[in-house]
């Protein structure tokens, strides 16, 4: 990057907007498509175990094991978007995922199937560090509610959409292993749209522009601690240690564990959990995707508030009382599968207001607070720290879940999931109060 910045003339201002409305494109849709070649495993369980007669545990092994190689991958994968690039990583990440998924297509051990799926989520882990970093360099950081609240959508939309094209494929009469072919077609041909269609940064196109830079210097946030408008700079190691200081990292990685937790067990159970409940696979699959649709909701609307009312920045509030929402959602989950008899409907709906409260103040730990701590130059070493122990947390859960649905039931699961939901308030809560403090 050149050392003085310039304002870009009237023409290169059209040329960068047009570029950053392109690629704003395809960071949004572009990981629409990682979600289709991701969230498919979940609509293909209840099948796969109709098939070859797996357990809940057993299904479990496989999302275990892949959340851990996620969790890896989000460790090993955010620092190098840091020194690649984040278009190439996340081109990288298409590339693997459309790989796996017909790789998986063929199997037929449940050891195969660990291994290939181990393998294709460390691909996916590449999208959303390359994702932050690209994002960070195109907008100013006053932004970053709004801009990582409606990006965010694509993990939402993303599974809504997967949801829904994995329930049609079965409501037409496809089994589980049409699940992982017809998808990674799809993003092939979003792959060669998002490699056509995007720039890495402002600085591709006019070395010497400021455009994305804030012309007010960087905005003073709950999280800032004067660093310049790029937010915290040196090398990788340096970065961690920087962010490992920070107090405010410090509960976020907490709140990163907590709420990581509680969205895999809702991501990869609900249509099996339906399932269980009395439901037909197609009709279980589709209902599913309320969750996620509704998270839609709460995501856009927290992270338009956040920048618009949070006071001095401070995102935390706003998320503690949407998080005390999933408590009592998730709650009356856990008294309803308590009573021998109840109704599948109101469930549904329970579960869908479970991600509006969720995915709001979850997209939060990787998205906003991470450009508002750490700015785009450590964009990919701070989400791959996030994600890397909150994956760790959903590969306990998913596991624990499937487990204790098993042994207990799903009403014991949603017991462990109204817990948990109260802790990550509290985190949340302490994210706001201790981040004045110095470390």
């Amino acid at each position: 990057m050149a050392d003085v910045l310039r304002a870009p003339t009237a023409d290169e201002l059209v040329r960068l907007k047009r570029w950053r409305n392109s690629t704003f494109a395809v960071m949004l849709f572009g990981y629409v498509g990682y979600y289709i070649c991701r969230k498919n495993l979940s609509a293909a369980v209840p099948l796969m175990g109709d098939e070859f007669g797996y357990s809940n545990s057993e299904l479990g092994l496989i999302a275990l094991y892949s959340e851990i190689a996620y969790a890896v991958g989000k460790l090993i994968n955010g620092p190098l978007a840091d020194r690649i690039g984040g278009k190439s990583i996340f081109l990288t990440g298409m590339i693997g995922a459309i790989l796996c998924n017909l790789a998986f297509s063929q199997g037929s051990s449940l050891g195969y199937f660990i291994v290939v799926w181990c393998v294709c989520r460390y691909f996916l882990s590449m999208g959303w560090g390359g994702l932050a970093k690209v994002i960070g360099h195109w907008y100013e950081p006053e932004r970053n509610g709004t801009v990582m609240g409606f990006i965010s959508l694509n993990f939402q939309f993303g599974g809504v959409v997967a949801t829904l094209f994995a329930g049609a494929i079965v409501a037409a009469g496809g089994g589980w292993r049409e699940v992982f072919i017809y998808p990674p077609l799809v993003l092939f041909l979003i792959f060669v749209w998002s490699y056509l269609a995007s720039k890495n940064s402002p600085r591709d196109l006019i070395p010497d522009t400021n455009f994305g830079h804030s012309l007010q210097g960087r905005k003073a946030t709950l999280f800032s601690e004067g660093d310049e408008a790029e937010g915290i700079k040196g090398h990788p190691l340096d970065i961690v240690k920087k962010l490992l200081s920070l107090r405010a990292f410090q509960f976020l990685l907490l709140y990163s564990f907590l709420t990581t937790f509680l969205r895999s067990i809702f991501f990869f159970w609900t249509p099996k959990m339906l399932v269980d409940m009395g439901m037909g696979t197609s009709s279980a699959i589709l209902k599913s995707a309320l969750f996620p649709m509704l998270g839609c909701i709460g995501t856009v609307l927290l992270g338009w508030y956040t920048d618009k009312y949070a006071v001095n920045g401070d995102r935390t509030k706003a998320m503690s009382i949407m998080l005390l929402g999933l408590v009592v959602s998730a709650g009356s989950v856990s008294m309803m599968l308590a009573q021998e008899a109840f109704n599948g409907d109101v469930i549904v709906v329970l579960l869908g207001l479970c991600g509006f409260f969720l995915l709001g103040p979850y997209s939060m730990s990787s998205g906003a607070l991470t450009l508002d701590i750490a700015g785009p130059n450590a964009a990919g070493s701070a989400t791959g720290m996030i994600d890397g122990l909150g994956y760790m947390g959903g590969a306990l859960a998913v596991w624990s879940a499937g487990l204790l649905s098993d042994q207990l039931g799903w009403g014991q699961v949603f017991m462990v999931i109204t817990g948990c939901s109260f802790l990550a308030t509290l985190a949340a809560y302490s994210m706001g109060k201790f981040s004045k403090s110095p470390a």
